[in-house]
């Protein structure tokens, strides 16, 4: 015979622990999280709610008014929209719908800034200073990031080259502009009589610009002799072949700028 420890233990001898058991504790966990949740919103709205009191007793609201304010449920509460997430009083509208963001007032904006032919540049001629001396607060540079012309001509010279690219899909090629008078020395020096004599020049005016040779032959120069006049720009007589002057065609002149100055020669 066996000993009693031999024998297999009975089923009945052993320590079950039912499964079921361990279901409600976690059931139990869940329900301890949730009723926490529900316990910090309610504990957070009886603070508020003295302190919301004592500021309105500061600020000399009764305190039977104050009482009689009708608080959230604790549902609203703790389902309520943030007021950072709520949107701005001034996009809404007096029934409380969102306007329309005007995009059109924006691209008005931005035309017009973009319609602007030299940025910077006021237009403003400013007359008086002697030739080859002109303030630096009286000229504009120009589209090719460099040449200088006086404000006025500038303008005039900066809508001629939007026609111009509408065109031909590129600015105009710019030799020379303003010059000091230092500068009309130093090309009388080179040129000789192909130049003027410094401080009569217009360029030292800054109402005179010579293009590059590209602009003077075929279809640009074609279209600069027809169009050049509707924008202010003429190319002068005497530099025009058989002028009386050195041929010039290059040689572009401001006329409103010249004329009221008495250097337009034609």
């Amino acid at each position: 015979m066996g000993s009693h420890r031999d024998k297999p233990a009975s089923p009945r001898g052993r320590a079950r622990v039912p499964e079921a058991h361990a279901v409600p504790r976690r059931r139990s966990a869940t329900r301890f999280v949730g009723r926490a949740g529900v316990l910090a919103a309610l504990t957070g709205i009886t603070v508020v709610l003295p302190v919301s009191q004592s500021a309105l007793a500061a600020a000399g609201v009764p305190l039977a008014f104050a009482t009689h304010v009708a608080l959230p449920s604790t549902v609203e509460a703790l389902t309520a929209v943030p007021p950072s997430e709520q949107a701005p009083s001034s996009l809404l509208s007096a029934s409380g719908a969102t306007t329309a963001f005007d995009a059109s007032a924006v691209e008005r904006v931005s035309r017009s800034v973009e319609r602007s032919p030299l940025p910077g540049c006021d237009g403003i001629g400013r007359a008086g200073a002697k030739n080859g001396l002109l303030p630096a607060s009286s000229l504009c540079t120009l589209f090719d990031g460099h040449t200088q012309l006086r404000a006025d001509a500038a303008v005039a010279l900066a809508t001629l080259d939007e026609a111009y690219v509408a065109k031909f899909g590129s600015d105009m090629c710019l030799e020379s502009g303003y010059r000091t008078l230092a500068q009309q020395y130093a090309v009388k020096a080179e040129r000789g009589g192909l130049a003027a004599t410094p401080g009569t020049s217009n360029h030292g005016l800054g109402l005179a610009v010579d293009f590059c040779s590209r602009e003077t032959s075929g279809a640009r120069w074609a279209w600069l002799k027809e169009n050049g006049p509707l924008y202010g720009f003429q190319n002068p007589s005497w530099a025009q072949y058989g002028g009386g002057g050195p041929h010039e065609p290059w040689h572009w002149e401001f006329v409103k700028g010249v004329e009221a100055a008495g250097t337009w020669f034609g």
